[in-house]
């Protein structure tokens, strides 16, 4: 890993390319809060756009060279971004030092206490319960986050040396970060354009650990075996979290109504109990990650309590988008097999006795044919599930070649699923107006733009 060379601190004209992606604008609020002169281009405007002009910050829609004057000391660009992008090598040719979005946020992190969550599953929702902690005890920290907390955002910067950062492995982008505290939800297989196998995988996430400062501690889920396969081997101040014989547990878990209650125990000493604004097992584990940075952090049990029970959730995660006429109509952002299954699982926990169609967009070509089979078994608690073109994006038009739709929705058949392959969303929202019924479940799921059908079929049965 490249060393980082104290860029920041020395720049005072710096020039973010992406600048509309949830986390380079979150970058962007931090380095106008640290007194940069701050500059920034997209190829789409959007209302994060429109929030960063509020601030100040002069955007420019349309990546162009002459959009990089030599008197920028910095650029930093987002990870989409590609060398081959008019921008980043208008900056080579100019000398002027770059920086990716994690090494920036590293450098930042570098004088901060950054907390770091990682992890293939849960990370936003447990990024996003951390930050409500924080800010519930009034700790005003600074967060970067993959997804927007209800009332809060996804970004801030606040007054305190905290920074709560969600970290990503793809591309080993959360190398980039030395935390005081770190976590780790789960390991699985993902991103298989860029990791080998999982064993690459897990080497990436060790050296995550390694990171970790002298004095801070990993906090992991004990239930998980790929994480567990390094933990054992690395020796590090830890706390384990989990429903079986872990420093931290959950029991007598009860799922009602739309909430979810559990007791929760610190080395066999009962805490409390915790009753959640969320659904399923796979949110109780988040929330005892949580408990674990506030038990660290020294924080009282109803501290902790009040900080995990009012947290109100994340938008595109499990969200109740309407209830009317009898449909009930929902979005999330699961886009792998083990999330499609979780959040299947949950919303049957809810409505155990309603037809549920599930509208799902791939994301990416690479990762629906290296998870092709995975995916085919993932759908079994739906009772028909429509699914339109992958979402392109980061792969090959080879790649692209490889794979298709109809592909997937083939293997979904085969395992006895109902599927149907519409291309478009226009078509997706047609269908859903011809065939719903009340009492359905509409539940729409992807990484992708895939909630736009949502939004549409709402207009229409309005």
């Amino acid at each position: 890993m490249e060393e980082i060379k104290g860029y920041i601190k020395k720049a005072k004209k710096i020039h973010l390319i992406g600048i509309g992606g949830i986390g380079v604008s979150g970058l962007a609020k931090i380095l106008v809060y640290l007194g940069k002169n701050v500059s920034g281009s997209d190829n789409n405007y959007s209302p994060i756009i429109k929030k960063l002009r509020k601030i100040g910050i002069k955007i420019i829609i349309g990546q162009k060279e002459e959009n990089i004057k030599p008197n920028i000391d910095l650029v930093i660009h987002s990870q989409a971004i590609l060398p081959d992008n008019p921008e980043y090598k208008k900056s080579k040719e100019l000398n002027i030092p770059i920086l990716s979005y994690p090494e920036a946020v590293g450098e930042i992190m570098e004088e901060k206490r950054g907390i770091v969550i990682s992890g293939t599953h849960g990370k936003t929702t447990t990024s996003a319960l951390t930050v409500n902690l924080f800010k519930t005890l009034n700790l005003s920290p600074s967060f970067l986050i993959g997804g927007e907390i209800i009332n809060i955002g996804n970004s801030d910067v606040g007054e305190s040396d905290f920074l709560i950062v969600e970290g990503c492995e793809y591309k080993r982008s959360f190398l980039h970060y030395h935390p005081e505290v770190s976590i780790i939800t789960n390991i699985e297989k993902d991103h298989l354009d860029y990791y080998k196998n999982i064993r690459d995988i897990k080497k990436a996430f060790s050296q995550f650990i390694s990171n970790i400062k002298s004095n801070g501690i990993l906090i992991y889920c004990g239930e998980d075996k790929n994480t567990l396969d390094i933990v054992k081997k690395l020796k590090i101040k830890n706390l384990s979290y989990g429903f079986h014989s872990q420093t931290i547990t959950a029991t007598n878990i009860n799922i009602s109504g739309r909430k979810t209650e559990f007791e929760c125990f610190f080395n066999g000493k009962k805490l409390g109990k915790i009753k959640i604004n969320l659904w399923g097992i796979h949110n109780v584990l988040n929330c005892m990650a949580v408990v674990g940075v506030g038990i660290y952090f020294g924080f009282l049990w109803k501290e902790i309590k009040r900080g995990i029970e009012s947290f109100k959730g994340v938008h595109r995660r499990c969200e109740i988008l309407s209830e009317k006429n009898g449909i009930t109509v929902i979005d999330d952002y699961g886009h792998h097999p083990t999330e499609i299954r979780s959040t299947l699982k949950s919303i049957r926990e809810i409505f155990p006795n309603r037809r549920l169609i599930v509208v799902f967009q791939p994301h990416q070509y690479s990762r629906t044919r290296f998870l092709l089979k995975d995916f085919a078994h993932s759908f079994s608690l739906a009772d028909k599930v429509v699914v339109p073109d992958i979402y392109f994006v980061r792969d090959s038009l080879i790649e692209k070649k490889l794979i298709n739709a109809e592909i997937l929705v083939e293997k979904i058949r085969k395992n006895g699923n109902e599927a149907i392959y519409l291309p478009t969303f226009k078509e997706i929202v047609e269908y859903l107006f011809e065939i719903k019924k009340k009492g359905d479940i509409i539940l729409t799921i992807g990484a992708g733009p895939v909630d736009k059908v949502a939004k549409e079929f709402l207009k229409r049965i309005s």
